[in-house]
Order: structure tokens, then C-alpha cells, then sequence
């Protein structure tokens, strides 16, 4: 499964993304701060939430990240060889049109489980208000690209019949990438209901995000706190 063209398509169609999503589409079109923040988003994240590209151990969220979660936007050395700042440059050439990166197989293959990872934070976000239907999530796979396999369709098909669970979710991130997932999640959020809220709460708790984090993402991206920290 290209995980990398499912999420490109995901993003381009706005199905799964509140206006927030708004944001990260418009920083991947730009291309935004995809060099040196580590990790297959570390860079776009820091574009996103930092309003402009973001440096090795870069200032403000991403700063703050890196400080409470030991490295948070930043992977460890050999996975920011093998997909560090690819992730942005391959949905760039996917939602752009234009000539992906050349990149190596295993730099690829880094970048694959990265979007799979961020597939599924935004379908589970989809689903935390308990209130999408099956005519919403034939829209969403409906609106998938032409370039979209049956594969890949049924992995989207597969995620929205699984049992909400942030916990176990959150269990499967791994730990550089536990703020990008959570800000990410958030863009498939409009967070105007307690169940959103309920688990944007389990999501950080399982991610070891503290709440003072999660508030100043909230507020870097323009969305509503859900912590009094």
C-alpha cells in the first residue's frame, strides 16, 4: 500500500480535514520548513504550528516539544536518514503535480509507515464525535483520487469499521512522532463536542503529551483548549 499517495489524496479532497486542515494543506502546497526539524514532518510541523520553517531543535512549539518529549518532532538519527523531510516533499509532488523527490528505498519506506500512522489519526479523529454515518464515509472514500488502489481504498474502508480506541492508538505511534500526530489529529477536528474533546484528552495521555502542550497547540493552530493547565 502507498500510504504516501492515500494521504496526498485524503488531503486534496478536504473530506477529512476541518478548516484547520486548511493550514497543513496549505503548508504542504507551499512546501514549507521540510529540512531540518527531523522526522518525515518534523519541518512541516514546525511550518504549521511555527509559522515559518522550522530548525534543528528549533524555538516555540517545536522547541517546547523537543524539551517535554525528549526529542519530540525530532526522530532518531537513522530514521532521519531514512525519512526525515521526505514525507514533505512526496506529498508536495502528489497534491502539486510535480516530480517526487528521488529518494532511496528504505527513505520511502520510513515515509510509507509515517503517513499510515497519519492516515489513521485522521480517520480515528473523523470518528470521535460519534457521529459520522455510512453515507459520510462512502462520501469520503468516494472522494478519493482515480490514482487511489482498491488496496488502499480498503485500508480506509478497514479503519472506519474498527472500534475507536485512542489508547491503542496511541500505543502504535512512535514517540518522535507523538506531537505531529497529535496537532494533526486535531485538523480533523472542529471540536465543538464533548466526545472530540473526550478523545483528544485519551489521545494526548496516551502520547505522554502534558496538558500545558496540548494548549499550546491548540492555540498555535486557533482551536479551542480542552485542559485548564
Amino acid at each position: 500500500m502507498d500510504a504516501v499517495r492515500l494521504l496526498g489524496s485524503l488531503l486534496g479532497s478536504g473530506n477529512l480535514t476541518s478548516g484547520l486542515g486548511g493550514k497543513l494543506l496549505g503548508s504542504v502546497l507551499g512546501g514549507g520548513g521540510q529540512q531540518s526539524g527531523g522526522g518525515a514532518l518534523g519541518g512541516l510541523l514546525g511550518s504549521v504550528l511555527g509559522g515559518g520553517q522550522q530548525q534543528a531543535g528549533g524555538g516555540g512549539l517545536g522547541g517546547l516539544l523537543n524539551g517535554v518529549l525528549g526529542g519530540g518532532g525530532a526522530a532518531p538519527a537513522q530514521q532521519q536518514q531514512q525519512g526525515g523531510g521526505v514525507l514533505g516533499g512526496l506529498l508536495g509532488s502528489v497534491l502539486g503535480g510535480g516530480e517526487p523527490p528521488q529518494v532511496e528505498p528504505q527513505q520511502h519506506a520510513a515515509a510509507n509507515q509515517q503517513a499510515e500512522i497519519i492516515v489513521r489519526a485522521m480517520i480515528n479523529a473523523a470518528k470521535s464525535d460519534g457521529r459520522i454515518d455510512d453515507a459520510e464515509k462512502k462520501k469520503i472514500v468516494e472522494g478519493l483520487g482515480a490514482e487511489v488502489s482498491q488496496e488502499e481504498i480498503a485500508f480506509v474502508q478497514n479503519e472506519f469499521s474498527q472500534p475507536l480506541d485512542a489508547a491503542a492508538f496511541a500505543a502504535s505511534v512512535p514517540r518522535e512522532m507523538a506531537g505531529q500526530v497529535y496537532a494533526l489529529s486535531l485538523t480533523s477536528i472542529e471540536l465543538d463536542s464533548q466526545n472530540e474533546a473526550q478523545y483528544l484528552g485519551q489521545l494526548a495521555q496516551g502520547l505522554g503529551i502534558p496538558p500545558q502542550v496540548c494548549n499550546q497547540i491548540h492555540e498555535q493552530m486557533g482551536a479551542p483548549k480542552i485542559f485548564d493547565a
